[in-house]
């Protein structure tokens, strides 16, 4: 499906457009397949790995951006100041590589880690494997050191035994209407939400949240030039006047909402989640700053020019999840790596 197709196919099932409808018999065979792979996880008949040390995943149940790169980053950061030794796992989505599983590092290239994993190596300092099979992935970091896991979009990677299961959900998106694939954007029906541990909704709602939702925010920290990494404070921007702006992610909206709140007048460059970027793509004619996500950042340093920046944002759980997260560490009792 090309970038533009599939960009307004996702659009129209969030809205629930309703060509869709002739798609609800595919939808029917998609839900009965998820049901069946489930069940063979659950009664044994497909193997589940479970790693000796606590594994958190976090997920999402529909297609596009939900914000759960950012609290992936922040749970790393979380679980080291509560004296952990985190690690990162992801499948690393549009990176392909001859050798898994692959540590990622600062050096990795972007096809061959995926855009993601190279941002969240760089933001969350933390080991990093990507590897298609996770449980060989969750091992390689468990020979790095690691005593807690984090798997990043891994609701759905079932090979994989975990402790807690955090779902993340678009505020202004919500789960579209309510259909799953190809008729609606979930990944699995909303029933799934029932066995979940926690679901975080990323912003002011528009729709009416699951009972015992906790709330998060994206919020911007800082600014950062894509060709060197040079990082500025927020205020004031290290550019003047209008700007580009351009997002390569599962909802651009979101982005250019952001760089608006902060005074900005956007000129708005949306492109395909996980775009594959060239120079051609930031070449607008004409001299004004370029803005972008961290992550199509990553994907941008070989070729942008100085007068480009990403803008950095932080994920901010509300207070009632993170000490709802800290009972429930305490009743998993990993040992910190430092009290070992």
């Amino acid at each position: 499906m090309s970038d533009g197709l599939g960009e307004r196919w996702l659009a129209a099932a969030y809205r629930g457009a309703p060509w869709l409808a002739p798609l609800r018999p595919l939808e029917a065979l998609y839900r009965w397949v998820v049901r069946r792979r489930a069940a063979a996880y659950a009664e044994g008949k497909k193997p589940v790995w479970r790693a000796p040390v606590p594994v958190i995943v976090v997920g999402n149940l529909t297609l596009g951006g939900t914000g759960k790169s950012p609290l992936v980053a922040w749970l790393a950061e979380h679980l080291q100041a509560r004296g952990h030794a985190p690690g990162i796992l992801s499948r690393g989505y549009g990176g392909s590589s001859d050798d898994y599983p692959l540590r990622v590092s600062a050096e990795t290239p972007v096809a061959a880690c995926g855009d993601e994993p190279a941002m969240l190596a760089a933001q969350a300092g933390v080991p990093l494997v990507v590897d298609p099979d996770r449980p060989r992935g969750a091992r390689c970091l468990l020979e790095a050191g690691c005593d807690i896991l984090i798997s990043d979009d891994g609701l759905q990677h079932l090979a994989l035994g975990r402790d807690l299961e955090l779902v993340v959900v678009d505020g202004a998106r919500g789960f579209g209407n309510g259909r799953c694939l190809p008729a609606g954007p979930l990944r699995e029906p909303l029933a799934r939400l029932a066995s979940v541990d926690a679901v975080l909704i990323n912003g002011e709602p528009a729709f009416s949240p699951p009972e015992g939702a906790h709330r998060m925010t994206l919020e911007p920290s800082a600014w950062r030039r894509v060709a060197d990494g040079e990082a500025r404070p927020l205020s004031p921007p290290p550019f003047t006047g209008p700007v580009h702006g351009v997002a390569g992610i599962g909802n651009p909206g979101r982005f250019f909402a952001a760089l608006a709140r902060l005074g900005l007048a956007v000129t708005p460059h949306p492109y395909a989640d996980h775009h594959r970027f060239v120079a051609a793509d930031l070449d607008f004619g004409d001299d004004r700053p370029v803005v972008m996500t961290a992550k199509d950042a990553v994907k941008c340093r070989d070729f942008a020019s100085p007068a480009c920046w990403a803008l950095e944002v932080e994920a901010r759980p509300e207070t009632t999840f993170i000490e709802w997260l800290d009972g429930r560490l305490d009743t998993l009792n990993p040992v910190p790596t430092r009290e070992r």
